[in-house]
């Protein structure tokens, strides 16, 4: 028996073991937080109706469609197995309360760079968090799917793939999505949900690809300051529709969406084709996989620093 093997059983057992269990993921959710949420929610209802299991975080916004949150007292934390999912670091976790918790599980398919809770199932080959809990499903005789968690896994599963896109699609992911969709659910109604954008997103994907700036080597950028943003009528979380625009762009090979805060400081959002970005990232309180990863840059200085050493990298690489 592999080591995912063992931790899956063990997983299990705990997910037995409690009768209350709360999940939770990270703030400003993508696809695969909420999907992996609200799926793992949905097969462990399928599978234990009789236990308690309640998801919770901020407002999905544009992700609604998804899934929506529970609100609970937070004495319902007492004696409750909490679970957290697509959440490398616990200061990105939604919701302090999940430390109130009698045992924390983390299962997530980031670098395990902070290790937290009694069981941690962290896989960074996988493309996603939806995967690894599609793999739960597949591989456990004793569990079954019904159409809404494959719905929500599948949705996970395509949003951080980008369509079957991005590198970390391998054969496997391509298996469980496929036995996703022996579920009755229409994966067309969940394809063109995602793509949906509000007109405003769309102008800011115009301005994005109008405005975008692009070095010699490859390396491309864009800074969204507050006005902007303002400008636009939009937020920050509104920005992760343009983040992969740049990679459909012939001769780019790197790229950084920089988006201002109320601090006056930028969330930067790194990607790249081949070469490797996430130890940049770490030089900038950040971190993720290694072709696609989070920062943040205090001010202009540090905005010229990054994307110096993203261009080194590439040249190096090339």
């Amino acid at each position: 028996m592999n080591r995912n093997s063992n931790i899956k059983k063990d997983i299990l057992e705990k997910i037995r073991e409690y009768k209350r269990i709360i999940i939770h993921r990270h703030v400003r959710p993508d696809p695969d937080a909420i999907g992996s949420q609200a799926g793992l929610k949905e097969v462990i209802q399928h599978n234990y109706p009789d236990k308690e299991v309640y998801i919770v975080g901020d407002d999905p916004g544009d992700l609604s469609f998804l899934s929506s949150m529970d609100s609970i007292e937070s004495d319902t934390y007492s004696n409750a197995l909490v679970i957290v999912v697509d959440t490398a670091n616990t200061d990105r976790i939604s919701d302090r309360n999940y430390s109130e918790g009698k045992d924390i599980i983390k299962i997530d398919h980031h670098p395990n760079e902070e290790p937290y809770g009694s069981i941690q199932w962290v896989d960074a080959s996988s493309s996603s968090t939806c995967e690894l809990i599609a793999d739960l499903v597949k591989s456990t005789p004793e569990l079954t799917l019904n159409s809404e968690a494959a719905r929500l896994l599948y949705a996970g599963i395509v949003g951080d793939t980008n369509r079957f896109l991005y590198p970390a699609t391998s054969t496997k992911t391509m298996e469980l999505a496929g036995f996703l969709m022996e579920q009755e659910f229409s994966h067309t109604e969940v394809n063109d949900a995602m793509n949906q954008v509000e007109l405003k997103i769309a102008r800011l994907k115009g301005y994005v690809l109008q405005n975008l700036q692009v070095n010699s080597v490859g390396v491309g950028h864009i800074v969204l300051t507050k006005k902007i943003l303002k400008d636009f009528d939009l937020v920050d979380s509104d920005t992760s529709a343009v983040v992969s625009l740049p990679g459909g762009i012939q001769g780019i090979e790197a790229w950084v969406i920089f988006v201002q805060q109320q601090n006056k400081a930028y969330r930067c959002r790194i990607r790249s084709k081949r070469t490797v970005i996430n130890e940049i990232a770490k030089k900038h309180e950040g971190g993720g996989h290694p072709l696609a990863s989070g920062a943040n840059a205090k001010d202009e200085k540090e905005i010229s620093e990054i994307l110096n050493e993203l261009t080194d990298a590439v040249q190096q690489k090339k």
